[in-house]
């Protein structure tokens, strides 16, 4: 069905861009779709060369000739120009409502969608439509944000490559052989590659860092109980977290302004009532935040060995640009006992999987396609791999009297409390570490040791910034934690370490196509009218991606 509507709405597209109508005189500066932020956006709106409806259709273009060969979207809003329509005579009439007013954002395809389905990756969810959205996704629905698409993850966003049952294996846009990292692979690739302004991704263990960090992105996972869960297909109901990725810093907080705050469905988020600045996390970014910041470097999150080398050096050098930018560097920060492993025994998502699913399923109401884990195992339409974890999951009889379970919590409070003690001790603003200090892994073959839940596991904020590429040409990430609900202050030291270092490159893979550059001072080529024109036809021969259905 999604398919035939989307080659319906291709009807709307034909007026992609039409640069001729507009007056010489209210043309401003060049746009640029490569890389354009939100800002650039907003700035091409006003100066009137540029509106939601043809940003739209350029973002759709780039998905129609490139996401053949990415493989990072799942399914593609057949609406989604006619609300760019619709928004931009609003801000004509009425003004925008937000910096994210007609701007198109892709989410992962566990954010609750009322009128497109939620799948998970899981074939047994292809078709499910909840009810309402996600509290997230309505946030910024009313914030004026274009619902371009859904992305794909792994399958019930449990692993860390992009594979699923219903999206296939996605690429990572530096190198197609390689990984994007997991769950939020799709979200991850897609952003790199310029498909959307913005993303939104989700984690219950790095699920959010790592396809930042393999794809050049800036990403947040926050602070557990500021941004809403409700309405999130779930792993855990202690772990999971929400959040933006996106391709600079301000970007990132600026979805972090419209979907943060209390949501009565997610009780945890009242934890983040008067932690939110009041400005909001945009207004406190500072190119000099980390001039006279303390920052701790966080040794206990390095690894050794050759595979790291290239990596530790890019980490190396960030703690080295920060300190040029006047940070006072504190090496050699430790908790003094062997982190990694202390880490791997403290992961709880397994043991709550199977009851936080089940009352996602029991929110669908009775057009559920399935009602329980139980159902989906008999089911049998999963991914393999899937198989012994999902059994497993399934074998937890309870969480009251397991002491499996009481001590894994109470590994993350010990943890997010000595982490604390050590940084008050310090007197430390944040604290930096590498998320990562090998490239992605080569699709189909084992990850080496990179990945680090901490701040999944402790609860604490982290935020991931791009520190430069190996000598292959592939993404390295550094992290920055620090206090509960810090987002704001952890926000001005990577935007400080941003801009001195302008480390974010676009894949050369997925280049800039015909009709992307808006020169004010000039109508488009003949030639490039007609192929806009044209985008117009195919771009909505889009399909529901690559649904791969098993026996």
């Amino acid at each position: 069905m999604l398919k035939s509507m989307m080659r319906t709405a291709a009807l709307v597209v034909a007026p992609t861009v039409v640069l001729g109508l507009f007056p010489i005189g209210a043309l401003a500066a060049t746009f640029r779709l490569e890389e354009a932020t939100v800002s650039s956006i907003n700035q091409a709106f006003d100066a009137g060369i540029l509106n939601s409806e043809q940003l739209t259709g350029l973002y759709l273009n780039r998905i129609n000739t490139y996401d053949g060969t990415l493989n990072s979207i799942i399914t593609i809003n057949p609406n989604a120009l006619e609300v760019a329509k619709a928004l931009d005579l609003e801000r004509q009439t009425a003004g925008p409502r937000s910096l994210l007013h007609g701007i198109p954002i892709l989410l992962k395809d566990n954010y609750d969608t009322f009128d497109l389905p939620t799948s998970a990756g899981a074939t047994v969810l292809q078709n499910s439509i909840p009810p309402d959205d996600a509290f997230t996704v309505k946030q910024l629905r009313d914030a004026g944000a274009i619902i371009l698409g859904k992305t794909n993850l792994d399958e019930f966003a449990r692993g860390a490559s992009g594979l699923s049952s219903v999206g296939g294996q996605t690429r990572n846009p530096y190198d197609l052989e390689r990984v994007p990292g997991g769950s939020s692979a799709g979200t991850g690739a897609s952003i790199a590659a310029n498909f959307a302004t913005v993303g939104l991704g989700t984690e219950t263990g790095v699920s959010i860092r790592t396809p930042s960090a393999n794809n050049n992105l800036v990403g947040i996972a926050p602070t557990e109980g500021l941004v809403s869960r409700d309405g999130v297909v779930p792993l855990s109901f202690t772990q999971d977290r929400a959040g933006p990725m996106a391709r600079t810093v301000t970007d990132a907080a600026i979805v972090l302004d419209i979907i943060a705050g209390f949501d009565p469905a997610d009780p945890v988020t009242a934890n983040s009532i008067g932690q939110i600045p009041v400005g909001g996390y945009t207004s406190l970014l500072d190119v000099n935040a980390l001039s006279g910041a303390r920052i701790g470097v966080f040794r206990d999150l390095f690894r050794s060995g050759p595979i790291h080398e290239e990596g530790l050096t890019l980490i190396e050098a960030a703690i080295a640009d920060m300190k040029a930018q006047g940070a006072t560097i504190v090496d050699d920060v430790t908790l003094g006992f062997d982190l990694f492993a202390f880490l791997s025994d403290a992961r709880v998502n397994n043991l709550e999987f199977k009851f936080a699913i089940n009352d996602y399923l029991e929110g669908l109401g009775p057009d559920a396609p399935v009602k329980s884990l139980t159902e989906i195992i008999e089911d049998g339409r999963y991914l393999p791999s899937l198989e012994n974890g999902l059994i497993g999951s399934e074998a937890v009889e309870s969480l009251e009297n397991n002491p499996d379970y009481d001590e894994r919590i109470a590994r993350r409070s010990f943890l997010r409390g000595e982490t604390l003690k050590v940084m008050d001790a310090l007197n430390l603003d944040a604290i930096i570490y590498p998320m990562k200090t090998v490239p992605p892994q080569i699709i189909g073959q084992s990850a080496p040791e990179s990945d680090n839940p901490f701040t999944s596991i402790a609860g604490l904020p982290g935020i991931v910034v791009p520190t430069g590429f190996t000598s292959a040409g592939l993404p390295i990430g550094l992290e920055i934690s620090g206090r509960p609900f810090s987002e704001a202050s952890l926000l001005g030291l990577a935007y400080s370490y941003e801009q001195a270092t302008q480390n974010r490159r676009s894949p050369s893979l997925f280049p800039s196509l015909p009709g992307e550059t808006i020169k004010p001072e000039t109508v488009p080529e003949p030639g490039v009218a007609i192929a806009l024109g044209i985008i117009g036809i195919s771009a909505f021969s889009l399909k529901r991606k690559k649904v791969q259905r098993s026996a």
